[in-house]
């Protein structure tokens, strides 16, 4: 062998093995022989993992990112609901000073006028106080009174010197306060819980769970009438009814656009009837009606509290319904109750409502939330038309409680714990004492038992990303919005309960309603006569 040849095999060799790496040896079969023919690189490793597990790894590494987005949104969208609650509820206490303020002034004014002395005037500004506050404790002072003061007059302008006419033709509100009755004592002394822990013992002196009575400061003015639709006997007693207040108490009559069309058609003599022309007006109601009037079952009662979406007056609900439990008054004597309760004071239960928003696909960058949305008896989520299992994760100040799997859930206040959530196995519960029902529909499981958790409790529940199925939401009955998967509900207790007058008291009026509407515990009694112990 020449020299040279040796020489130029060895350099068309290096050459070769420089260029191996650059073909896919695992599909020529010559990994080995590349690995010997290029000992310097011998100990590094060309295979790296399948392009299929790299593929899943960065699918992983994505999910977990959006997970943590979804969860950052759905974060954002619970805190963007509750800042709304409460600058709703700020708003509203605001807007109440405001108007207990001009209304303060404008009735100074009027008493210095009239009196024309300065003296009356320091006296009465030093007796009143301005503060306005919403816990029963700080309040009951505010108008120099015991009790639980309300809404004062609401003036609409300043005191005109010039013209008494137009003075007196000015419509008020009538002002009226709560009071505590304590075992029959109406004396009206707020008696709230005192609690001592001397000597490290704690007890508890007495208990603010007392019959809230309403008495009139001024008489009132104005009555709104609701009337159920489609029956012939419920027209013809607020025909009735109508021409009463108008002729006796000469009070200014306020029904709804149908039932004025149905009075004018009967007679042209029921055009002092008022009534409001859009949803605007109704916003107002409010500020101009001193007690509404509701002729039919406890659905007109639901009617009543779904018109106001923040305060309502004092509701007076005569039965002309199926079972009533929340209608005590009897038609056949409406002059003798509305007689009593036009005089005072009268036995009110303040019955407790939720206030829930609607979170629109919490996992996406738009989140919609929706207008607040009060119930007077329940909210239900169900499966609809699914023929899945309703799958629900719910949440209680951000706790989580449970999954829901069965036909749905219901979010019931007290005063519905007699409806739906009682056919559902929940209990039944006094309409005054405030807490939020927890209880599901024909769960699959043996072990969920209802829930009862206190009024200031935050529930949310939403349908999973996961869901097999949506979900449905009704409240009280109506209004059913539909719930994707990513969306949520948020309900809270409303600051605003619906004050409904009682026939005897708050705790007589519910344990009158469970044995005749529902026949509750009720057995025939065994007889004297038989075998004894003794």
């Amino acid at each position: 062998m020449y020299p040279e040849e040796s020489t130029s095999q060895m350099v068309s060799d290096d050459r070769m093995t420089r260029d191996l790496p650059s073909f896919p040896l695992e599909e020529s079969g010559f990994s080995n022989m590349s690995s010997s023919l290029n000992p310097a690189r011998g100990d590094h490793e060309f295979f790296e993992d399948p392009p299929t597990r790299a593929l899943d790894e960065h699918l992983v590494e994505f999910s977990e990112a959006l997970r943590t987005v979804a969860k950052a949104l759905r974060q954002v969208a619970e805190g963007k609901a509750s800042a709304q609650a409460e600058a709703a509820i700020w708003k509203r206490k605001y807007e109440l000073e405001k108007e207990r303020n001009s209304s303060l002034k404008h009735q100074e004014a009027t008493k210095i006028f009239h009196s024309g002395s300065r003296e009356e005037e320091t006296e009465n500004l030093r007796n009143k106080s301005l503060v306005h506050d919403s816990s029963p404790e700080k309040s009951v002072h505010c108008c120099g009174k015991d009790g639980i003061c309300s809404h004062e007059t609401l003036g609409d302008g300043a005191a005109d010197a010039n013209s008494n006419k137009q003075r007196r033709m000015v419509t008020r509100k009538a002002s009226f306060r709560l009071a505590w009755g304590c075992n029959g004592d109406n004396s009206g002394q707020h008696k709230h819980e005192v609690v001592s822990f001397e000597k490290g013992n704690i007890t508890t002196a007495g208990r603010s769970s007392k019959q809230i009575l309403l008495k009139w400061e001024s008489q009132p003015q104005t009555v709104l009438i609701l009337a159920k639709p489609n029956s012939n006997s419920v027209r013809s007693l607020c025909a009735e009814m109508v021409r009463w207040l108008k002729d006796e108490k000469k009070i200014n009559v306020f029904v709804e656009p149908r039932v004025k069309i149905e009075l004018l058609t009967e007679s042209s003599d029921f055009n002092f009837v008022q009534t409001w022309k859009n949803d605007e007006e109704i916003k107002d109601l409010h500020s101009k009606v001193d007690l509404v009037v509701t002729l039919g079952g406890d659905g007109t009662v639901l009617w009543a509290a779904s018109m106001f979406k923040g305060p309502i007056p004092p509701v007076i609900p005569f039965s002309l319904g199926s079972l009533g439990f929340m209608t005590p008054f009897q038609s056949e004597n409406y002059q003798e109750y509305l007689d009593a309760v036009l005089k005072g004071p009268m036995s009110i239960t303040l019955r407790h409502r939720l206030q829930c928003h609607v979170i629109r696909d919490a996992a996406k960058d738009e989140i919609e939330t929706e207008e607040p949305i009060l119930v007077l008896n329940e909210v239900t989520i169900d499966r609809g038309m699914s023929s899945y299992l309703t799958y629900l994760e719910c949440y209680c100040d951000s706790s989580f409680v449970t999954c829901v799997q069965g036909d749905g859930l219901i979010l019931s206040t007290t005063s519905g714990s007699t409806a739906y959530s009682l056919a559902a196995g929940g209990s039944m519960v006094h309409p005054q004492v405030p807490g939020i029902l927890f209880t599901p529909i024909c769960p699959h499981s043996l072990s969920f038992r209802p829930l009862i958790l206190p009024e200031y409790a935050t529930l949310r529940v939403q349908v999973p990303l996961n869901s097999r199925g949506q979900a449905w939401a009704s409240f009280d009955g109506k209004d059913r919005k539909q719930l994707a998967p990513g969306d949520a509900l948020i309900c809270t207790m409303a600051p605003w309960p619906v004050p409904t007058a009682c026939q005897v008291d708050s705790t007589n009026d519910f344990l009158r309603s469970i044995n005749e509407g529902l026949h509750w515990n009720l057995r025939k009694i065994q007889s004297f006569d038989g075998p004894r112990d003794f």
